[in-house]
């Protein structure tokens, strides 16, 4: 295979609409309009585990709940091959042979990680195996041979490093491994979408997410207390469109059709901003205006799930069939390795 996609997310919860405007929309973009040989969506759960490690029972329920929203967003199991991590043991004994070609200092100067450690609290306490994230990537990353990987701009680091692994490895070894390359969202506000509350990163932890499998309701109400212009009191002040998360989020989901169904009066985006500024236009106008926009792309999504849970078994058997596919292709590129390393002693 030579254009080979592997991308993925940890079965940390419910995936929120920062995922999808971050990657999924770009997967199944890729998965039905893009010539490629394979395509390969990863749920982590190894990954997951090295933070979660006390609480296993969360990764299993997390992994059905990841499973649910790939198929509801669109991703074809009939084109691409969904999998768990966990089952496809190839991919840890890659990374331990891996994790000889990468220094510890290089791990904790890895800017993600960093970032990562940081935010949990970790401080001296890192379990080893958190450490050791960027050589789980690059593992999963090439035991596919993957070419392209699509990611947010915040795991760029991660990737960087996966890269670096494979060209010293190529050196010592051989030419076996693929040097991936980077897919990024189309515009600067889907390569990291905002918290409701403004925060510059949507995250679960931090409480300021809209999940795809939302309500209706839920929806509305997370949208109306979208931080906003703090400048902007009255309707007639100029607003200001920079940290306006409300305007984040129509960037990335409106479109000029989106107009003339709920907002007849303005043909597009532009426009609306341009009243904004100059004053006018209140919040609450914008706010439910993309409230419809969110309803309208949301509401198929979440009833497709509530379709796909009357019926998990359908789920389960998918997940069973692409992680067997998924280790078959995983053992062929180990073999290589090994037969590299020169430790494939009895072949």
């Amino acid at each position: 295979m030579k254009n080979v996609i592997l991308t993925g997310d940890r079965p940390t919860g419910r995936l929120h609409i920062g995922h999808y405007v971050g990657s999924l929309r770009k997967r199944v973009e890729m998965q039905n309009n893009c010539d490629y040989d394979g395509m390969f969506i990863m749920i982590a759960d190894t990954q997951a585990l090295t933070d979660n490690y006390d609480d296993p029972e969360k990764i299993r329920g997390n992994i059905t709940e990841v499973a649910l929203d790939y198929l509801s967003v669109g991703i074809d199991p009939s084109k691409a091959t969904i999998f768990i991590q966990s089952l496809v043991p190839e991919l840890t004994e890659l990374t331990f042979y891996y994790m000889n070609l990468v220094t510890v200092s290089r791990l904790h100067r890895n800017p993600t990680v960093k970032a990562e450690i940081q935010m949990r609290k970790f401080d001296n306490s890192i379990p080893a195996g958190f450490l050791c994230y960027p050589v789980s990537q690059t593992a999963d990353i090439t035991a596919f041979k993957a070419s392209w990987v699509p990611v947010g701009e915040d795991q760029l680091p991660m990737l960087e490093q996966s890269r670096e692994i494979v060209r010293k490895f190529n050196d010592i070894y051989g030419n076996i491994l693929v040097e991936p390359k980077a897919i990024l969202p189309d515009s600067q506000v889907c390569k990291r979408l905002p918290g409701i509350d403004g925060n510059a990163k949507m995250s679960k932890s931090l409480g300021n997410c809209i999940y795809l499998s939302d309500d209706s309701d839920s929806i509305k109400r997370k949208v109306m207390s979208m931080f906003t212009d703090p400048l902007h009191i009255k309707i007639d002040d100029p607003g200001h469109l920079g940290g306006n998360t409300v305007f984040s989020y129509l960037d990335a989901f409106c479109k000029n059709e989106h107009f003339s169904c709920f907002l007849p009066e303005y043909s597009n985006l532009d426009e609306l901003k341009e009243h904004y500024i100059k004053g006018g236009l209140s919040d609450v106008k914008v706010k439910r205006f993309l409230n419809e926009i969110l309803q309208s792309e949301l509401k198929p999504i979440r009833e497709k799930r509530l379709e796909l849970e009357k019926n998990l078994p359908y789920m389960y058997e998918i997940l069973k069939k692409g992680s067997e596919n998924a280790q078959r292709v995983a053992s062929l590129t180990l073999a290589e390795v090994k037969k590299a390393m020169k430790i494939n002693y009895f072949s």
